[in-house]
């Protein structure tokens, strides 16, 4: 049984990164998975992303730059989508991964600026 919080959390998580990949991570999730997208949706979605005090645009800025110092590139890719959806200009991603560049390496910055090539290429393309 899922609580307010994971509640919220879908409908945050469907509103930034799109209905089409949340259901595809729920449903490939499978029942080894599953207890981990439930923690996920309510914790990282409804408890942290749901609280009132940054904006989503800030938000989603903020996971990139964390994401691309994890290197974590498909969760990068899903991140920058989700930024462009909460309004954030690619300039704006852009000035996140020069940071990047600046305090976790150079490397890091490489492969975020990649990642985000191929998001806004496939956005334009849409």
């Amino acid at each position: 049984m899922h609580d307010e919080t994971y509640e919220q959390g879908l409908r945050i998580r469907r509103e930034v990164v799109g209905e089409d990949y949340v259901d595809a991570a729920l449903k490939g999730a499978g029942e080894l998975g599953a207890p981990l997208q439930d923690l996920v949706t309510t914790f990282c979605w409804g408890a942290v992303w749901g609280r009132p005090g940054l904006p989503r645009a800030t938000r989603s800025l903020l996971n990139i730059a964390m994401i691309s110092a994890l290197n974590r590139p498909n969760e990068l890719r899903t991140h920058i989508r989700g930024a462009l959806r909460n309004g954030c200009g690619e300039q704006d991603i852009v000035e996140v991964l020069l940071q990047v560049a600046a305090y976790c390496g150079f490397p890091a910055a490489l492969d975020g600026f990649r990642t985000a090539r191929k998001v806004f290429d496939a956005e334009t393309r849409r």
